[in-house]
């Protein structure tokens, strides 16, 4: 099949120009600038590359086609899966309140097709997972979406099948409230970050399987090793030489695809695209950022600007003001800018493992830039960072009022001398115990949860790790953003315009840890991939906690679908609403679930790659 070239690919010829391209040229693509001059990229009296803005549909009824395009962004024409021919997907722009209906039609030959609306709360058969909410859309087929929108602020849709989302398949959403905001603004921009690889997503997710560690190019040497030895001493380079084998991972090892993989997008350009979003000094300027990313997490800051975010995950926070704030994938946060004193600001987005960067422009017109910083040095994980620090704070804990709390594969109990006279209603389904000599939970709110992380159980081929002290690490601002020198939003700082929506205590909590297998690429939540998990059984009207505890080494994204996660402070109170909950390794964090609407949902690491290897769960709320 021939497919249409999309807007800013170049014709065929340029492929066979390119046959065998260098490594490097693969990945820095389009900055190289030679190759994209042919295709049409490139105009303006500066010479430099024009990025586009994606289309915006506006209303009420809106006609969707998934189709296959063309793309190039590396100077090799790529298939990818689009909406409308477009790349990232129109913005799609509608009001609380209102019905929208769409009809979306799948135009692509082979392979089903489907849309999930990210972070939005509606029916279960319009949530747009296949096997869960429907059946998918056959190719040639097309299925209606109508739900009415009961919510505002900034999200993003995509595909939930196959890895169609890393082919292309992604937009963002704006939802204008019914009330205005609390805040003014004098316009706005959408930035949608996002990672292309040139690479089938199914061969990289083969590779992912073969050779999980294949991008981690930094792993330390016998030099690294003897420079070691000449600053700590031969006996510590050993202890932590062998701290490190054990996990079977390195201090390097920050992302599992990154930028020696990937391409880095704004808004469906490239760096060298330079997206530019136009200002008037004096202006207060709102910018939605979306995380719309297959693997990447993105740091992002404009030098000479200070951000108030005023929003995460469409949802409103009180303002706080920050240099640089960390966005996981899938999440979304709302900051206003007020630049002045200069005509061209860099927004600078670097990839948290330091392999690469997407930028764009605030310019007071086009064709401006300004200096874009060079990338911050690579961070060194810790065993600080794996939960692996220390055990501290063990003894003491009386667990004599721990009702209600669940897990989700039957727990035991194993601390010597702990207390349990009142642990009614203790389950863990996840084989979850409770270590820890002489440990009481007490009320469980404010305690050291780092002396409480639970073995998880499951398969323990599908195992490789476990935190041994973990604890929620809100005021974190993440590994490689520490003590850089500029205020770092961290999750202590979002907290919700509003008060806890639902106001009653938790009846029951329900504890899951997010475990995996590094050599294998294998990840799942307690042990248990997706296919042989039982669904986890949520009563329609019951407030539970959820708690999650990141026994693996990497970070997780976790989004439940239909229902909001209330995240919790560290003394298990209300802090702030959000769709998507960031783990780092080391982490036990917990939120607030209201069952209020009734269906199979989907849970999972937004990771695409993780999601596809077994870290996904399905959620039923049912009466």
């Amino acid at each position: 099949m021939k497919l249409p070239v999309f807007p800013f690919g170049a014709p065929a010829v340029a492929a066979s120009a390119l046959d065998s391209p260098g490594r490097r040229r693969f990945v820095a693509g389009l900055a190289a600038g030679g190759a994209i001059a042919g295709s049409g990229l490139w105009r303006g009296a500066s010479a430099a590359p024009m990025a586009h803005t994606p289309r915006v549909l506006s209303g009420t009824e809106f006609d969707l086609d998934i189709g296959a395009t063309q793309v190039n962004f590396t100077g090799r024409v790529r298939p990818a899966v689009t909406v409308n021919g477009s790349l990232p997907a129109p913005i799609l722009r509608w009001r609380e309140g209102d019905t929208v209906t769409l009809r979306v039609a799948n135009r692509v030959r082979e392979g089903m097709t489907s849309i999930h609306w990210h972070g939005l709360i509606l029916p279960a058969n319009m949530d747009g997972v296949p096997g869960l909410s429907f059946d998918g859309i056959r190719p040639g087929e097309s299925y209606v979406y109508r739900f009415r929108v009961g919510q505002s602020g900034t999200y993003w849709y995509h595909s939930h099948s196959l890895f169609q989302e890393q082919a292309g398949l992604y937009g963002a959403i704006v939802i204008d409230p019914r009330e205005p905001h609390p805040y003014r603004y004098d316009r706005e921009h959408v930035l949608l970050l996002s990672d292309w690889t040139d690479l089938e997503p199914a061969a990289l997710f083969h590779r992912l399987k073969q050779m999980s560690s294949y991008d981690n190019y930094y792993k330390r040497t016998v030099g690294d090793a003897l420079r070691d030895v000449r600053d700590k001493g031969l006996a510590a380079t050993l202890r932590d030489r062998g701290e490190w084998g054990r996990m079977r991972m390195t201090p390097t090892d920050l992302s599992d695809v990154n930028g020696h993989t990937y391409t880095y997008l704004l808004n469906g350009a490239t760096p060298a695209g330079n997206w530019t979003g136009l200002f008037k000094p004096g202006e207060k300027v709102l910018l939605r950022f979306v995380n719309g990313s297959a693997m990447t997490y993105f740091d992002v800051r404009i030098p000479g600007l200070k951000m108030t975010v005023v929003a995460a995950d469409g949802q409103p926070v009180h303002p706080v003001s920050v240099d640089e704030f960390r966005i996981a994938v899938a999440e979304t946060y709302d900051v206003l800018v007020e630049p002045s004193g200069q005509d061209a600001y860099t927004i600078f987005c670097q990839d948290n493992a330091r392999t690469g960067y997407v930028r764009g422009t605030l310019a007071v017109r086009e064709g401006l830039e300004a200096e874009v910083p060079r990338t911050d040095p690579r961070p060194l994980l810790t065993m600080d960072d794996m939960g692996h620090g220390g055990m501290g704070g063990h003894g003491g804990h009386d667990m004599s009022n721990m009702k209600g709390m669940e897990g989700g594969c039957g727990g035991n109990m194993s601390g010597g001398g702990m207390s349990g006279g009142k642990s009614k209603g203790m389950e863990g389904g996840c084989g979850a115990s409770m270590h820890g000599a002489g440990a009481k939970a007490g009320s469980m709110a404010g305690m050291d949860q780092g002396a409480m992380n639970s073995a998880p159980g499951g398969d323990p081929r599908l195992i490789d790790m476990r935190a041994m002290s973990v604890s929620p690490k809100l005021d974190d601002p993440g590994i490689g953003l520490r003590g850089n020198g500029r205020k770092v939003l961290t999750y202590s700082d979002l907290h919700s315009v509003f008060a806890d929506p639902d106001g009653r205590e938790p009846g029951r909590e329900i504890e899951l840890h997010l475990t995996g297998h590094m050599e294998k690429f294998a990840w799942s939540f307690d042990g248990q991939k997706f296919m042989g998990a039982e669904p986890i059984r949520l009563t329609y009207g019951e407030r539970l906690r959820i708690v999650l505890v990141n026994d693996t080494m990497m970070t997780h994204p976790i989004h439940l679908h239909g229902l909001w996660s209330d995240l919790e402070n560290d003394k298990q109170e209300f802090q702030v609403r959000k769709h998507t909950i960031d783990m780092p390794p080391g982490t036990r964090r917990s939120y607030r679930v209201r069952a209020d609407a009734l269906g199979r949902w989907a849970f999972h690491c937004h990771l695409l790659y993780h999601m596809e290897a077994g870290m996904m769960r399905e959620v039923r709320v049912e009466e």
